[in-house]
């Protein structure tokens, strides 16, 4: 049996110190959950624009039968 210079147990001591240590800061969730929110509003706007749109139809100004 080893004898120490302290009466203070060492775990008890190194527990005592991780708790009173400061917190670590934590990473902010809300800027990525904005832009994230931000690009599924823009999608699906562009996508109601593209279902809403009225259909591209091309067609001759001058008809077939006035071709020379």
């Amino acid at each position: 049996m080893t004898t120490s210079d302290s009466a203070l147990d060492k775990a008890a001591l190194a527990e005592a110190r991780a708790l009173l240590a400061a917190p670590a800061p934590r990473e902010r969730v809300w800027p990525v959950l904005a832009a994230a929110t931000f690009a599924a509003v823009a999608a699906l706007a562009l996508a109601g624009a593209m279902i809403t749109a009225p259909p591209v139809v091309t067609q001759h100004v001058v008809g077939p039968e006035a071709a020379p």
